[in-house]
Formats: structure tokens, sequence, C-alpha cells
């Protein structure tokens, strides 16, 4: 039984189907005698969402030391990061279909403590010897594959539990927040794993950051449920709160291998994977490559490029929040189809001007401020795409959060071994500019997306 379905031993407990027509005005603000534990909830899974970037990041860090001991070229490194992406983005649909079995209180535990134990293996990876040769780098593809294999279900996980646990149009501001967390632990890791590595080595970086995912996992488990309804703090205003405007499904219900079928099928579940999948083709060059760039092309020193590769995240992290604000007001105001997509549009197309404009920037330090500022649109746009795969979606958000997460990915898959290569042949800028041609294919994309067509209501695509 997935979080939040109804069951005959628990009458009061409501499912989360998708949300038919226009939506109707929604307020902001919570009830009286409000017990706050959705908020609560959402802290744990912002902690959640910054342990799991921090023991995703390090290694983009890190690389610069451990490229020469482990004997492997930028080009071979590529291959280890797409090794990530790769196994990401393929689990992504299955992981959320964990998820939605699991529920989001085990799977993220789960998840978590895998975590740890392939962060601290990492440390562990065999330098290159006359005996052993360049045995790191086979050791390191294995271990990132295992490591995007057990990240890929948890932010569908996380977006099934922000479904649960918080109102129709509400949804945007906490997976916001959710990239916030992410942002904030990119940001904090390239400074810290860079002093790590200048002080104590490259392998201490990741023995150091390990134990933060068992600590994430145990507060996880002691506080959070998979519903309201299984939560003995949360007082009847709240629960009804979170339960307000949920509507009857527009179809009979179908059994879980069915909708899963039916959202791999889905127009506007595979639209906002494909539109997605053009704005994470941006993020990942950041995600991968920034730290190298400022060091290796405008000639940053080593601690100096840690700094400042923490500022997109940091911008990012005030933009992701910012933009889920602003289409969670939206919806309420004129529905979620234009709620959802003018966040989107905008934020899209403003990626394509920055990044021209970072990667043209005579001045290095005007390149890093207009390279943040297109990261930072990138954000503008998270909590917009999924909010309008739950009204989709509904009680599956988990499911078709996989199916829209893969497409994010799959550009992870595309720009992370690509990007190399095109500065191999044509240098930095033409590989750049590939990012602004793909963020503006995405906004063009979201002029046909409607999130207002709910999946019971749809013909497959």
């Amino acid at each position: 039984m997935s979080p939040g379905a109804a069951t005959p031993a628990d009458p009061g407990r409501r499912a989360l189907p998708p949300v038919a027509g226009r939506a109707e005005p929604v307020a902001t603000d919570g009830p009286k005698g409000d017990t706050l534990v959705r908020w609560r909830v959402l802290a744990l899974l912002f902690g959640l969402s910054f342990v799991a970037y921090v023991v995703r990041t390090n290694l983009s860090v890190a690389a610069k030391y451990m490229m020469p001991e482990l004997g492997i070229s930028e080009i071979q490194m590529g291959w280890v990061f797409g090794a990530f992406t790769f196994a990401y983005a393929a689990f992504q649909f299955p992981g959320g279909i964990a998820g939605e079995w699991l529920g989001s209180r085990r799977a993220l535990v789960l998840l978590a403590v895998a975590w740890a134990a392939l962060t601290l293996a990492t440390g562990w990876a065999p330098g290159q010897t006359i005996f052993t040769g360049s045995a790191g780098l086979g050791v390191l593809l294995l271990l990132r594959f295992t490591m995007g294999l057990v990240q890929a279900p948890f932010y569908p996980a996380y977006a099934g539990a922000v479904a649960a646990w918080f109102p129709r149009a509400g949804w945007a501001l906490p997976n916001a927040l959710g990239s916030t967390g992410l942002a904030l632990g990119a940001a904090a890791t390239s400074p810290v794993v860079a002093w790590l590595m200048v002080t104590v080595g490259w392998r201490a970086s990741f023995y150091w950051t390990a134990p933060l995912a068992l600590a994430a996992a145990g507060a996880w488990w002691w506080y959070a449920r998979d519903t309201p309804a299984e939560h003995r703090g949360v007082g009847a205003a709240e629960r009804a709160w979170i339960e307000a405007g949920r509507h009857d499904p527009p179809s009979p219900p179908m059994s879980k291998p069915r909708v899963w079928r039916q959202l791999l099928r889905n127009r506007e579940t595979l639209l906002l994977a494909l539109s997605y999948f053009c704005m994470n083709y941006v993020f990942y060059i950041f995600f991968s490559w920034l730290y190298l760039y400022l060091v290796d092309v405008r000639k940053f020193s080593v601690l100096e490029g840690g700094v400042l590769g923490a500022l997109p995240w940091l911008i990012g992290a005030a933009a992701a929040a910012l933009g889920g604000w602003a289409c969670d007001h939206l919806c309420a105001r004129i529905g979620p189809r234009w709620g959802c997509r003018l966040p989107c549009v905008v934020g899209l197309v403003l990626v394509a001007f920055f990044l021209v404009a970072g990667a043209t920037a005579g001045n290095p330090y005007l390149a890093v401020l207009y390279l943040a500022l297109c990261f930072g649109s990138t954000q503008l746009t998270e909590g917009a795409y999924w909010a309008g795969c739950t009204f989709v979606a509904g009680e599956h958000t988990a499911a078709a959060s996989g199916i829209l997460n893969t497409g994010g990915n799959l550009g992870g898959v595309v720009s992370s071994p690509l990007i190399p290569v095109l500065v191999a042949h044509f240098g930095w800028l033409p590989a750049l500019l590939t990012g602004s041609a793909f963020a503006l294919l995405g906004a063009i994309l979201w002029l046909f997306i409607d999130v207002e067509r709910p999946l019971g209501a749809q013909s497959p695509a």
C-alpha cells in the first residue's frame, strides 16, 4: 500500500489523487492550532538533501588530487562521473517505484546508510603502482555506479513525502527547498573538501563526510512517518489543512502496475522529463566540471577555486526557494498550468543568457558571477518541475518523479562525458554554448506542458 492510500482500517486516511481542472484559490497560511509537524519533517528532508549532495559532490572537488595518484586522466574521470549519472538516471523510475512501495521512512534510511558505506569505500580506492596499474579507475567506476544506484530513489521518495505531507498548491516550495538543501550541500563541499585535501589529504575528505549520512538516517527514522495519519504529533487542524482541496480521482482506481505503465506513456510526464533533461544538461556542467574549469581555465588557485566554486551553489540555494515560493503563489492565484509554466520559461531563458555571458567574459571574477547567476536560474525552475509532476500524478508522485528525474539525469549522462570531449576538440566556449541551446529548447517544451490534465484524464502519448 502506498503512502497516503486509504484502507478499511483507517477510513480517515485519504489518498493523494490527481487534481482535476483549474486550481481554485488556496490560502497560503496555516490553520489555527497548527502543530507544524509537516515543517519539522521538511527540515529533516532538507538535511537529507544537504547530506546527499555532500557525499556525491566530494568526488568532483577531490578529483584534482585523486587523478594523479590513481593514474586517471580527465577523460577517464569523465567516465567515472558518467558511471554515477548513468546509474542515477537508469534507476530513477525503479527507485521511485521502490520508494512508493517501501514508504519514504524506510526507503530514505536505507539509502542514507548506503551512502555512508560507499563514501568510506571511496577513500580506500587503490593507488597506481607498478603491480596494480590503474586499478583505481575500475574501483572508482564500480563505486560511483553503485552510489548512483542508491542515490537514484532519493528525490522521487522525497517528492512522495512532500505530496503526503503538504497541501495542494503548496508542493513547489517544499520540493524547491530540497534543491536548496542540495545546493547548500554542494556549496559547503567545495571549500571544505578543498581545505581537507590541502591539510589531511583527499582520502580523509571522504572519511570525514561519511558520518553525516549516518546521522541524517538516524534522525529521519526517529521522527518521520510516511503520512500525517501515522504521526502522533499531528493535530486535527494540521491534518485537515494538509488534506484540504484533494478531490476524488477522475477515473476508477487502477492497479499499481497498470498505473506505472500508464505513467510511462503519459504525455505530460514525458514532456516534463524531456524539458528536465534540457535543464539538467546545464546543471551537470556545473556539478561535474565547474571546479576544474575555475582552476584550469580561469587559473584560480586550489583554495580560491574551492571558495569561488561555492558561489553558484549559494545563489542556487536562494533561487530555488524563491522559485518554489513564486510557483506556489502563482498556482494558488492563476492555476497550476501557468503557475508552473512561468517560473520554468523565465528561468531557462535566463540560463541561456547567463551561460553565454559567463563563457565569454574576459574578467575571471565577472565570469564567476555570470556563471553563478546561470546556475541560480536553473534552480528557479526546480520547484515548478516537481510540483507539476505532483499535479499530474497525485498519489503516484514518487513513481512519476522517477520518470521526471530519469529525463533530468540523462542530461548528466550526456553532458558529463561529452563536455571534456567537446573541450578537447573545440574548446570551452563551444562546449558551454551547447548548454544555452538546451536551455532554450527546455523553455519551448514548457509551452506544450499542461499540468492541469491529471493522469486519469489523459490519453497516452
